[in-house]
């Protein structure tokens, strides 16, 4: 049976909905919607959905999938985001829905806009020392494991930075990050880690976080 996915952004208040309450969201839309889709066999049968790459709580995107196999001879997929916006909450918004091109192991990148804010002003030359940091030849950071014994395992940042570009303003840093997506996977929260433990003085007073593109291998549109 073929795959569908749909492409929806994730933003405002609704960035503050978790991974499992978002497939209940989804899962309950579908129904809202009219819209049969597939789902598991036995006495407690589930929706078949899934999101390849999941959001962080807090993360705004704009370029977020979703898996599911929708049901009939020749399904009108240019229809389905009419149906499913008027019963999604504010802030997720579907954009289209299409047959999958491609496996989610073809998946590699991520783009990512994260802001880091100052209350008092941005530091002077703090674009400059986090292109310097994030330019080095190795940056190891520890992170959390299941796997590991001690809970904690190290990962080396630089290997798993394809693209940067950094920005200073007034009030902010703008940092433009392409990483890699799984396999294993960066997320960027660890590279603000990095800022805050080897350029302290580069600490921001609040950061947000923006997916706005997830690449294959040669950089263009994962679909």
């Amino acid at each position: 049976m073929t795959t569908h996915r749909l492409a929806f952004s994730k933003t405002d208040t609704a960035k503050f909905i978790s991974h499992l309450d978002l497939m209940r969201t989804f899962q309950r839309a579908f129904l809202r919607a009219d819209l049969a889709i597939k789902h598991t066999e036995g006495f407690h049968p589930h929706a078949f959905v899934s999101i390849p790459l999941p959001l962080p709580v807090g993360y705004s995107s704009g370029c977020e999938v979703l898996e599911c196999q929708i049901l009939g001879e020749s399904p009108d997929l240019a229809a389905v985001p009419e149906r499913m916006n008027p019963v999604l909450p504010a802030g997720i918004q579907v954009s289209r829905c299409y047959e999958a091109r491609r496996p989610v192991k073809t998946l590699a990148y991520v783009n990512y806009i994260v802001t880091l804010e100052y209350e008092a002003g941005a530091p002077f030359g703090a674009d400059t020392a986090m292109e310097e940091l994030l330019s080095r030849d190795s940056l190891v950071m520890q992170k959390r494991s299941k796997k590991a014994k001690s809970g904690f395992t190290e990962v080396d940042l630089i290997p798993l930075i394809a693209k940067k570009s950094i920005e200073e303003r007034r009030d902010s840093v703008t940092m433009d990050l392409t990483l890699r997506a799984q396999n294993p996977g960066l997320n960027p929260e660890l590279i603000v880690a990095a800022i805050r433990s080897h350029c302290p003085e580069m600490a921001p007073d609040f950061v947000a976080f923006h997916r706005r593109q997830v690449l294959d291998e040669s950089f263009q549109i994962w679909e």
